[in-house]
């Protein structure tokens, strides 16, 4: 496989940290329910009743796995044997999983090799040890999920057996790619990329697999379209090395807005990382993301945020993507309706698709799947799970803000209990850091601590009522210091608005008049299409001449289960043209003026024939 070509880089689980020597493991693998959880004592890692077959990594609750089983089992196993790839003298054959759901265990040949807990989050093992000396291999897995326990990050994964209001059905089990992949016996297990444009280098951080016998150099090679940007080499004696590369181009005014990435202009550096037999193929985006002013500041200048609220979540595969091209085409559909941005929502992405954001240009916010309980168990499983979601994308161009918390679920009391407010705030502080790059949304909506953006959720049914809340200064400074539109306090503890930017990071929800009998779930209903689009029009324009809010997402992107207010059918097909909504979601912002100016001048070239 040539990584370095982009139709190859999509292809590979990981396209930030890809190898050319990997093989797929998504098929068809013998399946069986545990609901006795008898399995384990039984033996079934040896030798299991693996009556059935299931499509990896289809979770079993989805059509597309072949199973579609949506009642509560809360263990699953799967089996799966393979041909054992061609592995060199001291190299080692490492077994990844994207995600599983919830608590893994794996087995190869009878032999335990990896313990996970984390439903959203990769692992891996080093299998060489318990590879048969001839014939075939065999995996098996076992998948704990419990159904009804509120304790562990669940996200919109419903607890009762029939999804209600707002939540859907269950993913259990493997829902994201597994494949091996021939390694060096020293390899690079982990690498981060963080632009440093005020310096005009690239700080680069990796962890090796173990520590060096001796020295080993570390080779960076940075490629802009072909041209060599960068060759650098340091001499590694650790498990981690940091190696700062200097790009000369980032001084030089017009290379440099050429280099740079925004949403506009996606330009991604190619990137080769060597350890002595290791190469790695990755990318990088050389960008920044702060606040300051009232504003949202990519590359040190206002940006103002047009994001729309993405469930991500497919009527016959649940979390997982139908197929890799899905994921490209959800990407494309936001960048198309007008948007540059999109809020995951309660869910930890394929990296595939933030591959997509990187290179078609959105940014997005990543948050953090919430559990529905506080507890110990819960604050240790919740920020386990969110350090290796971190770990796993800090370095996509496209991520702008993390959310470890959304409207306070799992610290329904922060308001008045002290160790669910010191959470939030440790969480903001952990966030940072790990990465004190990007912006750290504490609590999205409402009950914010320690936060770089003051977030509001407001389903006004209108565009007047927006109006009231977000016009002037005096408005929103006594909103933020009151009780908010969702009869919650917006922010805690008597902190200052200071110079930090406010969003409307929820708002529209709009629905059609459900039918007798129909399910539903919206904020606000319309009769027809013409009256969503005037509403439409209503909401966005009154936010976008508000000249103190910094940016919006609206709810949401598609019609998820019975939660029917979206933009698009729950089968991606839009409820009004394409063209109507980029229209509406694309009105310039008062708030930064240079949107006028450059909206006048877009009109000019594209009449002139100089812009397309």
């Amino acid at each position: 496989m040539s990584t370095g070509a982009p139709r190859q880089r999509e292809l590979y689980p990981n396209p930030q940290f890809a190898r050319a020597n990997w093989h797929d493991l998504c098929g068809q693998w013998g399946f069986a329910h545990d609901d006795a959880d008898a399995g384990r004592d039984a033996g079934w890692f040896r030798d299991g009743p693996f009556d059935r077959q299931i499509t990896v990594p289809f979770p079993p609750e989805s059509e597309a796995s072949g199973i579609h089983a949506q009642g509560f089992h809360p263990v699953v196993w799967y089996r799966r044997d393979f041909a054992t790839p061609a592995v060199g003298a001291g190299d080692r054959l490492m077994l990844h999983f994207g995600a599983v759901d919830y608590l893994a265990e794996v087995w190869v040949n009878g032999q335990l090799v990896a313990r996970h807990e984390g439903g959203h989050t990769p692992f891996s093992a080093d299998i060489t040890a318990a590879l048969n000396a001839e014939g075939e291999q065999t995996i098996v897995v076992r998948a704990e999920d419990q159904p009804r326990d509120v304790r562990f990050p669940r996200g919109k994964q419903d607890w009762l057996e029939v999804p209600h209001n707002i939540w859907y059905h269950r993913t259990t089990g493997i829902w994201q790619p597994v494949w091996l992949e021939v390694v060096a016996s020293l390899h690079i297990t982990d690498l981060h990329w963080t632009p440093d444009l005020a310096n005009a280098r690239v700080r680069c951080e990796v962890r090796l697999s173990g520590m060096p016998a001796e020295p080993v150099q570390l080779r960076v090679r940075l490629m802009a379209k072909g041209a060599l940007l960068a060759d650098t080499s340091v001499s590694v004696a650790d498990g981690e090395a940091v190696a700062y590369i200097t790009i000369p181009d980032l001084e030089h005014f017009t290379y440099r807005e050429h280099l740079l990435w925004t949403p506009e202009k996606p330009n991604l550096i190619d990137a080769t990382v060597t350890l002595g037999d290791d190469v790695v193929e990755s990318y990088l985006g050389l960008r920044s993301a702060e606040v300051g002013e009232g504003f949202f500041l990519l590359n040190g200048l206002p940006y103002y945020l047009r994001l729309v609220l993405g469930q991500n979540y497919w009527p016959q595969s649940h979390l997982a993507a139908p197929d890799p091209d899905a994921l490209r085409h959800e990407a494309q559909l936001i960048k198309d309706m007008g948007f540059n941005g999109v809020r995951i929502h309660q869910k930890i992405e394929d990296p595939r698709f933030l591959y997509w954001c990187d290179s078609i240009g959105l940014v997005v916010w990543e948050e953090m799947p919430s559990a529905y309980a506080f507890s110990a168990s819960a604050v240790e499983r919740l920020s386990r799970e969110w350090m290796e979601a971190i770990r796993r994308d800090k370095s996509h161009p496209c991520i702008i803000a993390w959310v470890p918390l959304n409207e306070s679920w799992g610290v329904s009391q922060i308001a008045v209990r002290a160790d669910q407010a010191h959470y939030a705030s440790g969480l903001y502080h952990l966030t940072k850091a790990l990465d004190p790059s990007r912006p750290v949304i504490s609590n999205d909506g409402w009950e914010l601590v320690e936060s770089d953006i003051w977030s509001v959720h407001d389903y006004a049914p209108d565009g007047e009522g927006l109006s009231r809340r977000f016009q002037t200064a005096e408005d929103i400074d006594a909103m933020l210091a009151g009780m908010g539109p969702a009869r919650r306090r917006v922010i805690l503890g008597g902190r200052e608005r200071g110079d930090k930017p406010v969003m409307l990071t929820e708002f529209g929800g709009l629905s059609f008049t459900p039918k007798q009998g129909e399910a539903w779930h919206g904020y606000s209903t319309v009769k027809d299409a013409g009256a969503f689009e005037a509403r439409l029009d209503s909401l966005f324009s009154a936010i976008a001449a508000s000249p103190h809010v910094a940016g919006y997402c609206y709810t949401q992107l598609t019609d998820t289960e019975q939660e029917t207010n979206g933009l698009l059918t729950a089968a991606r097909k839009p409820k009004l043209p394409v063209e109507t909504l980029h229209r509406i979601m694309t009105q310039p912002a008062a708030s930064v003026p240079y949107e006028l100016i450059d909206k006048d001048r877009r009109v000019a070239r594209k009449a002139s024939g100089s812009e397309t």
